[in-house]
């Protein structure tokens, strides 16, 4: 169980220091007033620093090596 939630960790932690974030398109309503309405794309973008994935892979190994000793 614990070797395998590691592994995962560690999976996990690779992808958030290859992937830094991403971006996204959201339609934002400018102006709503009555029968005309006015929107526009507004692109947001999510990141997270590139040491989080380094926590959660180290993380991850530490997890999986103290399950090895303990099985």
């Amino acid at each position: 169980m614990n070797k395998s939630f590691g592994l995962i960790l560690v999976i996990v932690g690779a992808v958030l220091l290859i992937w830094t974030g991403f971006t996204y398109t959201k339609k934002e309503k400018i102006i709503d007033a009555g029968p005309i309405q006015v929107s526009a794309d507004k692109e947001k973008t999510v990141n997270w620093p590139p040491y989080a994935g380094g926590i959660v892979l180290l993380a991850g190994a530490i997890i999986m090596f103290s399950s090895k000793k303990n099985a």
